[in-house]
C-alpha cells in the first residue's frame, strides 16, 4: 500500500555533480543536484540555481560552467563545496582539488574528476526558488582510463556518486543491462556483453 506524500521535489536518484566557474584565476565551485541532460543533438544540459548562491552571479554574468562528475572519492569534497561559500573560501584549495584549463570556456575543469563537460549558457529560465542554466556541451573530457581500447565509456568502474532526498549513494554496482537488451535474442545480447569488456 502507497500514502500520499506531500509534493516536493523527490525525483530520484539525481546525478550529483560539482559545476566550476569563473576562471583560472578567479573560480569556484557549487554542488549541484539539479542538473541534467534535455537534448542530445546539440547535446544540451542545464543545471538549477539558488539566486543567492555566489556560484549564480558568475554563472550568469559568464555565461558559462563546467559540469564535473563526482566519485565516492570525492564524496567529501563535493558535500563540502556544497555547504561553504566562495564568497568566503577558495574552495579549491580548501578541498585540495586541482584547476585544470578547459578548451572552449574559461571556467577551470576539475582533474580529480573523471568526467568533465565544458557548458555555454544559451538560455536562463526563472522559477520562484531558482535558476535553470540551459546551456549547450561544447566539450567532454574523460579520463582514458575509463575509455576501452574500442572506446567504449565503463561509467560502471567510476564509482560515482548520486543524490537522493539528502544523502548522498554510491553508483557502483554491477550492470543491470543495457539499453535494448529486453528485446535482444540472448545470443547477440552475449556477444554484445563480450565486446564491451574488451
Amino acid at each position: 500500500m502507497k500514502i500520499r506524500s506531500k509534493e516536493g521535489p523527490l525525483l530520484a536518484p539525481l546525478p550529483t555533480v560539482m559545476v566550476s566557474c569563473g576562471t583560472m584565476e578567479e573560480s569556484n565551485i557549487i554542488t549541484i543536484a539539479w542538473s541534467g541532460i534535455i537534448n542530445s543533438n546539440p547535446p544540451m544540459t542545464y543545471v538549477s540555481v539558488q539566486r543567492s548562491r555566489h556560484s549564480h552571479d558568475i554563472i550568469a554574468e559568464r555565461g558559462e560552467f563546467v559540469i564535473n562528475l563526482t566519485t565516492t572519492e570525492l564524496a567529501k569534497a563535493m558535500d563540502f563545496c556544497g555547504v561553504r561559500s566562495g564568497r568566503d573560501i577558495d574552495k579549491f584549495e580548501a578541498a585540495h582539488l586541482t584547476r585544470e584549463a578547459a578548451d572552449e570556456v574559461s571556467a577551470p575543469m576539475i582533474a580529480e574528476s573523471p568526467v568533465n563537460l565544458e557548458c555555454k549558457v544559451t538560455e536562463v529560465k526563472s522559477f520562484p526558488s531558482h535558476d535553470m542554466f540551459i546551456a549547450e556541451i561544447v566539450a567532454v573530457h574523460i579520463d582514458d582510463k575509463y575509455v576501452s581500447d574500442r572506446g567504449a565509456y565503463d561509467y560502471g568502474s567510476m564509482d560515482l556518486v548520486a543524490f537522493s532526498h539528502g544523502k548522498y549513494y554510491r553508483l557502483h554496482s554491477k550492470e543491470l543491462g543495457f539499453f535494448g537488451y529486453s528485446v535482444m535474442k540472448p545470443k547477440t545480447a552475449k556477444k554484445r556483453r563480450k565486446a564491451l569488456k574488451k
